[in-house]
């Protein structure tokens, strides 16, 4: 199974997508290097976690979207 995303990585991922929708989307690698722009002080672990989590979000919205 894959790891587990803490309460706090996830309130975070779904803040900087609503406040940055044009800079993350569904590619992980653009995600990550865009987390690395920001001054967050994410660690490395927790930065992929954080872009993984923004990933599968954007996935979640463009399948919603796509069925309505």
């Amino acid at each position: 199974m894959g790891l587990s995303v803490s309460k706090g990585l996830k309130y975070r991922s779904e803040v900087l997508l609503e406040e940055f929708p044009e800079n993350f989307g569904m590619n992980f690698q653009k995600n990550k290097e865009e987390l690395n722009k920001l001054p967050l002080g994410l660690s490395k672990t927790s930065r992929n976690v954080v872009a993984g989590y923004i990933t599968r979000l954007a996935n979640k919205k463009e399948q919603e979207a796509l069925k309505k």
